[in-house]
């Protein structure tokens, strides 16, 4: 779906993803520390690892952290602790994304932010606690964990654009996975394909922030 210009003053309320739009991810790391704990090598895990119905349901709050990953340790064929398996599933966090903070500070001044993340109870606890500086920006963070939805399914959109209390076309929804794009624009959203650390500034730029 094509993204229309954006243009000043063309919105009311900025709505972030969270992974790779405000904190930096590094899958290999969580791979990497649960095969140092099971003794084998990282690649072997990545074969067999997917993002699955489990996964899913997860992210939605449906399951536990420790049924998924007793899940894993099934789908991995690897006998590592809940509390192993905890390091490595936070180990996926690698840092802010560059000058992000910078960004959001300057957009907070001029519209009230949100951010909107598909995630994880385990997830949630971390970088609450690690990144609560940068995190400090948003008015809301909306996780589908909590809300019990998760994008790109269009009640996630819904539920999040009825919170904020404008209408959709009057916020502006930044995301690195085109699917979450693509399901944004379809609810009305206009949306910002983040494939790079300049898109956030460019399109504030764009907005006249």
């Amino acid at each position: 779906m094509l993204t229309p210009p954006l243009i000043p003053n063309s919105a009311d309320a900025l709505l972030f993803d969270l992974g790779r739009v405000v904190l930096d991810i590094d899958f290999g790391k969580v791979v990497a520390t649960w095969a140092g704990h099971a003794g084998c090598e990282p690649a072997q895990l990545v074969q067999r690892f997917s993002p699955n119905d489990a996964w899913h349901r997860h992210e939605r709050g449906e399951i536990s952290d420790a049924e998924f990953f007793a899940g894993l340790r099934v789908s991995l064929g690897i006998g590592i602790t809940d509390a192993e398996f905890l390091e490595g599933w936070n180990a996926i966090f690698a840092g802010e994304m560059p000058d992000i903070s910078a960004s959001l500070a300057r957009a907070g001044q001029r519209l009230p932010l949100y951010a909107f993340s598909n995630t994880n109870n385990a997830h949630v606890v971390h970088f609450s606690q690690a990144y609560a500086g940068v995190l400090g920006h948003f008015r809301e963070i909306y996780l589908s964990s909590t809300i019990g939805l998760r994008k790109p399914d269009a009640a996630a959109y819904d539920h999040v654009v009825k919170a904020i209390g404008v209408p959709a076309s009057r916020i502006v929804f930044f995301d690195d996975s085109a699917a979450n794009i693509d399901g944004a624009q379809a609810r009305g959203l206009a949306a910002v394909h983040v494939t790079g650390p300049d898109d956030v500034a460019k399109a504030l730029a764009a907005l006249g922030i």
